[in-house]
């Protein structure tokens, strides 16, 4: 008798489907029949089924007639160009309706079929839409199986998280009010092992509708096993079989919850009686477990991005402080406190040869001190993780509880030079749904007994206490210290004093320049205000008969905003030249194409052509990258406004090591003799000064392409002009 692991019970090759479903598989070349479930005599009429074996559908015309007919049929080739996509569609046998869906896997086509179901209690609203606008992800999963309910209904319905380590966990649940509350229980990773996770992935919706019915045999021409996979009528598995019986469930359905391309979790449903639900139903509650899916995506895309933008703006701060510093261990004690913070940990050591500084809780020195040379002897990442050292290692380092989570980061290991940051114990417990130990029993499969995990035959919740952990270091902790580690390796360079001296000259700079743009924004722009306001009051009080002084006082109050819309592109112009860059690897198509539809309001030009061509990715600074664009595709709209079909065409192509941009329009072009003006500030061509600007907008181009290490440069005539962005092409 052999004995198979949780995870090693081959669940996609049972040897049989369930009794709502009726399957045929044929060659995927020849077309010859392979395989077909021992009910299908129920539904086609077939004297001996066994004839079949290496024969085509259309060999049997008056058996297999509404398939032969279906549009599905009539267009295999197309509807299996690729391998697991599933198509269905409808089809009457024998004057009733069935579904009927087919997917090519491997060698073989499926041909699956199982009765079309009304659904009475069906009821769809348009809710579905607040998936988008909720910011609580737990309403955000409430609402999903309020939504789900109206489509499938069963007794329990439940969104199931995966852990880190494989086990689970019911975050949200609708029930009957007669039922056990299971939210917040915790399921061992064998209840769904490694191989059963797999296949949720790969098949979103699994339906078992009845554990007491009676499984249909497959029979197969070929002595190796029917890979099952992908088939919605897929039996399952005896031990899954018993788990779902000793939880008094008769029916269950699933869809898998997939976020980034990874089994986040499930939505699971259970019902004390034998259910099935409808095809289309299964795939409609698919559809709304993927759209909750994604607006949980983009819930959390925007929660890490208002942290990563709070988290770069303290290192921003933190660097300034650090270069106040004439060595980094300075740099490091005068910013403990904050350095202790960022990760969210009790405690911090800086040690530096036999130096130890502590912020906030952690062991004593003798023990820091252990834990430095148990650091250097057993790792050798440069960032060591762990929320369990005190129960790994706490006996053998005589550690208290202020140790039990910690991180490591090695400055210069050489030197032994490290950031220790510590957790204190958690009091932690779960509560599972039964007692997770394992146990064994005998199962019966294919024929054949085996030994195998048996599921617990009690669900009532068994509390386990953990000892020696700390709270779990999450994704944005790891990230914090990373992020002080890039601080560190840049901050530390071996020419920091010349850095230091550098940034100190930088300063005075930038507080000069700071000085600048105060002057422009505040005490220039205040009497502007002033004016144009005066100038209005003035208009407002001249009576009718004054057109040519209210012809006067326009002008005065549109040279007056001309010339507010001036300080600020001398503003960005002295940002351009100034401001720190991050040069990065960047996707341009969606920038162009808010500025295109943008451009076209803003130039009342909605009959303007843009054509977007392929926009490769560049390597530049994300804000400046915007302003290039921004610039040069507002003045290709603008200065084409005036034709009568206006037409911009912009398109990126690769050359060698370098990615060159070409945005050309059929506007009023560049005169020859003015052309070595270009990029100069607050000059305008002749043939510009009908449109509204003041020549600043190339010269911000001109000089941030020169500061990310591209090029800026056009051709004109007097059909148009082609201004050409030659960029760094990112590193792959």
């Amino acid at each position: 008798m052999n004995f198979v692991e949780c995870h090693e019970e081959p669940i996609h090759i049972p040897g049989y489907i369930q009794s709502f479903g009726y399957l045929i598989g044929i060659d995927a070349e020849s077309r010859s029949i392979t395989f077909f479930s021992r009910n299908i005599s129920d539904i086609f009429k077939i004297d001996t089924v066994e004839k079949l074996f290496g024969r085509e559908l259309t060999d049997f015309p008056e058996s297999f007639r509404s398939i032969i007919d279906s549009d599905i049929y009539t267009s295999l080739e197309r509807f299996t160009r690729r391998e697991n996509e599933t198509y269905f569609d409808k089809i009457f046998i024998d004057g009733e309706e069935y579904h009927f869906s087919v997917f090519k896997n491997g060698s073989y086509i499926f041909l699956e079929f199982e009765k079309v179901l009304v659904n009475p209690d069906k009821r769809i609203s348009n809710k579905y839409d607040n998936f988008y606008i909720i910011d609580n992800q737990q309403d955000l999963w409430n609402h999903l199986l309020e939504t789900l309910s109206r489509v499938v209904n069963y007794d329990r319905m439940m969104v199931y998280k995966f852990m880190m380590d494989g086990s689970g966990k019911v975050i949200a649940e609708r029930k009957k009010e007669d039922m056990e509350s299971f939210l917040g229980l915790h399921y061992p990773e064998s209840d769904i092992p490694k191989q059963a996770r797999e296949l949720y992935l790969k098949k979103r919706k699994r339906i078992f509708s009845n554990v007491d019915a009676e499984a249909v045999p497959l029979l197969s021409k070929t002595k190796d096993p029917v890979n099952l996979t992908f088939s919605g009528s897929r039996g399952m598995s005896p031990v899954h079989m018993q788990y779902l019986k000793n939880a008094g469930v008769s029916s269950s359905f699933s869809v898998s919850i997939i976020i980034d391309d990874h089994l986040w979790g499930l939505v699971t449903c259970q019902n004390t009686l034998p259910k099935h639900i409808d095809l289309e139903d299964r795939v409609q509650a698919g559809i709304f477990t993927t759209l909750a899916a994604n607006a949980y995506s983009s819930f959390k895309s925007k929660s890490e991005l208002h942290y990563r933008l709070e988290l770069n703006e303290k290192l921003s701060q933190m660097k300034t402080e650090f270069l106040k510093h004439n060595n980094l261990f300075d740099s490091l004690v005068e910013n403990k406190s904050e350095i202790k913070q960022l990760p969210e940990s009790d405690g911090l050591a800086i040690v530096s040869d036999e130096s130890i500084v502590m912020e906030g809780t952690t062991p004593t020195p003798e023990s820091i001190s252990k834990i430095v040379q148990w650091a250097l002897e057993n790792t050798r990442e440069r960032i060591y993780i762990s929320r369990s050292f005190l129960k790994d290692y706490g006996e053998e380092l005589g550690l208290s509880e202020s140790v039990a989570g910690i991180i490591i980061y090695f400055i210069e290991r050489e030197k032994h030079e490290m950031l220790i940051w510590f957790r204190k114990e958690f009091d932690e417990h779960i509560n599972w749904a039964g007692n997770p130990e394992k146990n064994i029993s005998v199962f019966s499969q294919n024929g054949e007994n085996k030994q195998m995990v048996s599921p617990r035959t009690s669900f009532r919740i068994f509390t386990e206490n953990i000892k020696g952990h700390s709270k779990r270091w999450n994704s944005r902790n790891i990230s914090a210290v990373q992020a002080i580690r890039d601080l560190i390796l840049e901050t530390s360079h071996k020419n920091y004093n010349a850095i230091k001296r550098l940034n100190d000259e930088l300063k005075k700079v930038n507080e000069e320049l700071d000085s600048f743009s105060y002057t422009i924004s505040h005490d220039l722009g205040t009497p502007l205000t002033v004016m144009k306001l005066n100038a209005q009051m003035l208009l407002s009080n001249l009576t009718d008969g004054s057109e040519k002084s209210k012809t006067k006082i326009n002008t005065i109050i549109e040279e007056i905003d001309n010339m507010a819309e001036m300080m600020q592109d001398v503003l960005q112009l002295s940002r351009a030249k100034h401001s720190e860059i991050e040069l990065e690897k960047l996707k341009t198509a969606h920038t162009i194409q808010k500025i295109s539809e943008n451009a076209k309001m803003t130039y009342g030009s909605p009959k303007s052509e843009i054509i977007i061509k392929e926009c490769p990715d560049v390597l530049a600074d994300k804000t400046m990258l915007h302003q290039v664009f921004l610039n040069i595709i507002n003045n290709a709209v603008k200065y084409s406004s005036h034709k009568e079909q206006p037409k911009v065409q912009i398109e990126g192509t690769e050359d060698g090591q370098t990615i060159t941009y070409r945005i050309s329009d059929n506007g009023i072009g560049i005169p020859e003799e003015e052309k070595h003006k270009m990029f100069k500030i607050f000059n305008r061509m002749d043939n510009a000064k009908k449109f509204k600007g003041n020549g600043v907008g190339l010269s911000i181009v001109h000089r941030i392409m020169k500061r990310i290490g591209g090029n800026v440069d056009y051709e004109s005539n007097n059909e148009g002009t082609s201004f050409i962005l030659t960029f760094k092409k990112p590193y792959i």
